[in-house]
C-alpha cells in the first residue's frame, strides 16, 4: 500500500466502504498502487491499468483500455461522449462490489494480460471536443479565456472537457468552470 493513496482514501467525505474494498479487491491482483491525476490508479508493467473514482452518485473503477475488454458481462460504462479507450464500471453500494468481485478480478486480469500482450487502443486524434454550453458561452464572452484555452495542450484540453461535461446540472458545469478559469488563463492543466 502507498502513503499517498492513504491520504486519498482518508480523505474520501463518501464511498469509504467502497473504495476499500475495492482497493483490496485490486491489490490482490498483484498490481502496483500509485497515485495519479489524484487519484488512485493501479499499474503493471508500469502501465496504467485501472483507476478509482469517486463521484458524488457513485465510485466507481475506469479501465484505462477498457474500450478494448470483452466485456462478456455489459457492466462497462462509457463515462462521457469524449472519453474514447476508458471504460468504467460503477457502485453506488459494498453488496454491488462484493457481489461483482469474482467478475470484477476477472476483468482485471483480462486488463493485466492486454497490457502485456502490447495491444493498444486506436484513438481517433480528429476527435472534436464537445464542450457544454456554459462553457462555450464563456469562452464566446472572453476572448482571452479563449485564447488561453487554445494554447492549451489537447490533453490539458480534454481533461477540462471531461470535467466540465461530467455533471448533469447546468448549475454544477457552471461552477466548476468558474473554479478553473483562473487555472486556464494560467496555462495550466486541471491537475496542476
Amino acid at each position: 500500500m502507498n502513503t499517498n493513496v492513504d491520504f486519498y482514501f482518508n480523505k474520501a467525505k463518501s464511498w469509504q466502504d467502497e473504495l476499500k474494498t475495492l482497493r483490496q479487491i485490486l491489490l490482490d491482483c498483484n498490481l502496483t498502487e500509485e497515485l495519479k491525476w489524484g487519484v488512485p490508479c493501479y499499474t503493471a508493467q508500469n502501465s496504467n491499468i485501472v483507476l478509482i473514482h469517486a463521484f458524488k452518485n457513485y465510485c466507481a473503477i475506469l479501465f484505462v483500455k477498457g474500450v478494448l475488454l470483452k466485456d462478456a458481462n455489459h457492466i462497462l460504462i462509457q463515462q462521457t461522449i469524449n472519453v474514447q479507450a476508458g471504460r468504467q464500471i460503477r457502485f453506488t453500494n459494498i453488496e454491488e462490489i462484493k457481489n461483482l468481485e469474482p467478475v470484477l478480478k476477472k476483468y482485471i486480469n483480462e486488463a493485466i494480460d492486454l497490457e502485456r500482450s502490447g495491444k493498444k487502443t486506436t484513438l481517433n486524434k480528429n476527435t472534436r471536443l464537445i464542450f457544454p454550453e456554459e462553457f462555450e458561452n464563456k469562452l464566446k464572452e472572453n476572448p482571452s479565456l479563449k485564447i488561453a484555452f487554445d494554447t492549451l495542450t489537447p490533453g490539458r484540453q480534454r481533461a477540462y472537457n471531461l470535467f466540465f461535461t461530467a455533471p448533469k446540472q447546468s448549475k454544477t458545469r457552471s461552477s466548476r468552470i468558474e473554479k478553473c478559469i483562473p487555472q486556464i488563463m494560467g496555462g495550466k492543466g486541471l491537475s496542476e
